[in-house]
């Protein structure tokens, strides 16, 4: 009305849907060059790792994608890796794989990412195995994930030597949803970045005697050593949680909807930004020897002992920490692959064939875009108010004395 046309709603939403197509181009569109797309990012981006797999009947299944430059600066990084799929909400759907290394500023280090058309033991064992091409298998290597069976399974078949941890955040939320007791949140907590066995036992029998459901949930169900930081057998640091990989998914949440190349666009233009700031912008490090003081081990009396044996305490700190590693893991540029005209491309990569693959027919009405929560999530239920109709609070506890909503907002309650 604003424009002094009246349209029904369908007719806008195809009007969008059109523009939409003009700019990133249409799902089967993206299909068709990606093999090109691939190519031109493995020429301009050396040491780049892409891969794509299709069906008898040349039908997209899955696909793989690791920068040259990220495989490189992983040798840097200290090796836990998080995992984590979310799903896709474009016209073939699909499930967005991410594996993420952090950096000695806590800051997100993408590794490999993935495109698969439903999140199972065979997705995910093929994205894994192109995963261990890439970044090996070794005692070293901690992988943290949710507890979805899937995965676990997965990587008992790919790797024989990595450890695998359950992210902490995730067997939180299962407590919570399971044996309804938010108030233990604060012990289970300490259990979890307990440096010492001595402090873990104490925490464990807090909880026991408050909840000892909780106490032989996290003994026997899940296991110390999946989610314990003293208890882990490898190394994961203080990396509880795969929240740099739920970063990495929120980061991509208004592109979920593009083409699959469109999509990979975006998490090249940012990873290239990432790489060109974080090798601009460097953060604080201390003056001595170029090493960073944020994550000096955490036991007070390893500093004190140092200074009165007059040994340095940077000497305590681990490589993955300092300047000289930092700078060398984003030493190097991620490059576009630029306009589709000035490709050049093989003949043979032109002529491969990638269909769409065949989705069963849509549900009448608005597709659904939130995603289903993964193994020990559950949502929160807004609490209205059956007096005033308000949300936040029940009716046992209502102020207001009309029944009206005014001078009592609705809450902001988190689902």
């Amino acid at each position: 009305m604003e424009l002094g046309a009246q349209i029904s709603y369908y007719k806008a939403w195809r009007g969008r849907k059109h523009a939409h197509t003009l700019i990133r181009g249409s799902p089967e569109q993206s299909l068709h060059v990606l093999p090109s797309y691939f190519h031109m990012l493995e020429k301009l981006n050396p040491g780049t790792v892409t891969r794509i797999e299709v069906d008898g009947e040349s039908r997209f299944k899955y696909l793989f994608l690791a920068f040259g430059v990220a495989i490189r600066g992983f040798r840097y990084m200290r090796k836990v890796v998080g995992i984590d799929g979310t799903f896709l909400k474009g016209q073939y759907r699909g499930v967005l794989l991410v594996a993420t290394a952090q950096d000695g500023n806590g800051q997100c280090y993408p590794l490999a990412w993935g495109i698969v058309d439903f999140e199972n033991k065979d997705a995910w064992t093929w994205f894994l195995t192109q995963l261990k091409e890439i970044i090996g298998d070794t005692d070293e290597l901690a992988l943290i994930s949710d507890r979805a069976p899937s995965i676990k399974k997965a990587i008992s078949i790919v790797f024989e030597k990595a450890h695998h941890g359950a992210c902490a955040w995730h067997v939180a939320q299962n407590i919570k949803n399971k044996f309804k007791c938010a108030d233990i949140m604060g012990s289970y907590w300490s259990t979890v970045n307990a440096y010492r066995c001595e402090d873990f036992a104490g925490y464990m029998i807090e909880i026991s005697n408050r909840y000892p459901r909780v106490a032989e949930y996290l003994e026997n169900e899940v296991g110390f050593e999946k989610w314990s930081r003293c208890h882990y057998p490898g190394l994961r640091y203080n990396i509880t949680t795969t929240n740099m990989v739920e970063s990495l998914n929120s980061m991509l949440v208004n592109a979920r909807d593009f083409p699959y190349v469109a999509l990979l666009d975006v998490i090249q233009e940012k990873m290239s930004k990432w790489w060109n700031d974080r090798r601009i912008l460097r953060p604080r490090f201390a003056q001595s020897n170029g090493r960073h003081t944020s994550q000096l081990n955490p036991i007070t009396y390893h500093v004190k002992g140092a200074h009165h044996a007059q040994v340095s305490v940077y000497s305590l700190v681990s490589p993955y920490y300092t300047k000289e590693y930092y700078v060398l893991a984003y030493g190097e540029t991620i490059y576009p692959v630029g306009s589709q005209s000035q490709w050049d491309v093989p003949n043979e990569v032109v002529a491969r064939i990638v269909l769409p693959r065949e989705v069963k027919k849509k549900k009448r009405g608005r597709p659904k875009t939130s995603r289903f929560p993964s193994v020990g999530e559950f949502r929160m239920r807004k609490n209205r108010c059956g007096k005033c109709g308000a949300y936040g609070h029940y009716k046992k506890k209502c102020n207001s004395q009309t029944g009206s909503t005014e001078g009592n907002p609705p809450t902001n309650v988190p689902v």
